[in-house]
């Protein structure tokens, strides 16, 4: 164990504490109680020059050196003044984050808004970090006067469920660079998080009969649930099923196929949590959600069952979110 490791605990406890005392809100206005200031790096280098400067300039009696250090003092409580209102009066407001896969990065869109008449200059948003709030990836950009502009910024989830979204930062070095001006926001709104779809999922399951109808009519010819037949002159084009001939197109031949209406009537596509192959819960519910993904390329109606829930056969992009919202919650 390193040394300073206590020292990291105590200072992300700290900043736990800090954060949890802040309110959540999907939009926040920055003012003088909630933002902060503190010298950099080379703020504390400027300070430290500054106080060798007086003291050669008592020491020596050196009338410009007392010019000198007056100027130089002088300019940077004038930056901290300017940094501090560069921040300070900025209207944040987050949208509401669409859903994502497990392990892939939200996209947090955040609109800055500007109602004062001059323009903020190098303004940074970021997520922060697990490890320290040096570790934040910020985005940066200006903000007109009187106007407003969007800044996208990524978060990545790597569990499915319904997370809340990390504490953000907004960040100003402007105009010398001698004092950070940072705010803490938490915001209020959730993201939904599927589960990461299989790599290399096996076929989708057969079909299953339907209630009054004998036997299994299930065809299995290409691995996967077909539902279709070849296309026979006089079909409508709306039975034609585009997307598998498009996949036919693009490798040089040109058959067409159209749903069977007939088929359809005898089975049903199930997707089923207890008969999908695999061991443990999670690998469940990612094959699952690849064999969703593929039933809704292929324009194939599905029913999905798992634990204490199932959803009838249906296609679309509303019952695609409803199977991978259900997933996402099991």
């Amino acid at each position: 164990m390193s040394p300073l490791a206590p020292l990291h605990a105590l200072r992300r406890r700290l900043r736990q504490w800090f954060h949890a005392r802040q309110p959540c809100s999907d939009t926040l206005l920055l003012t003088q109680r909630n933002v902060y200031i503190l010298p950099t790096r080379a703020g504390w280098m400027l300070a430290l020059t500054l106080l060798l400067l007086l003291v050669g300039s008592i020491n020596y009696q050196l009338n410009l050196g007392y010019l000198l250090t007056f100027l130089l003092a002088g300019s940077a409580l004038t930056g901290m003044h300017s940094c501090h209102a560069n921040l300070r009066g900025l209207t944040l407001h987050l949208s509401p984050p669409a859903p994502v896969h497990a392990g892939h990065a939200a996209a947090l869109d955040i609109q800055l808004g500007n109602e004062q008449g001059k323009v903020r200059h190098s303004i940074g948003i970021g997520v922060i970090g697990e490890a320290s709030a040096g570790d934040t990836h910020l985005a940066w950009t200006d903000v007109p006067a009187q106007g407003s502009t969007r800044l996208q910024v990524a978060s990545v989830f790597p569990r499915r469920g319904l997370h809340a979204l990390a504490p953000l930062t907004a960040v100003t070095l402007f105009p010398m660079g001698t004092f950070r001006v940072w705010t803490v926001w938490r915001p209020a709104a959730q993201v939904l998080v599927y589960p990461a779809p299989e790599t290399h999922p096996p076929p989708l399951p057969p079909g299953e009969a339907q209630p009054g109808f004998a036997g299994s009519a299930s065809v299995q010819t290409t691995g996967e649930f077909d539902g279709v037949r070849a296309y026979r002159r006089g079909d409508p084009q709306k039975s034609i099923v585009w997307k598998k001939a498009a996949q036919t197109f693009a490798a040089g031949r040109d058959d067409l196929v159209s749903r069977d209406a007939l088929s359809t009537q005898r089975q049903q596509l199930w997707l089923d949590h207890t008969r999908c192959g695999a061991s443990d819960l999670e690998s469940r519910l990612s094959r699952l959600t690849a064999w969703v993904l593929m039933a809704e390329r292929l324009g194939l109606d599905y029913g999905l069952r798992i634990p204490g829930r199932e959803l009838p056969p249906d296609q679309g992009p509303t019952h695609r979110a409803r199977c991978l919202e259900a997933l996402a919650l099991c």
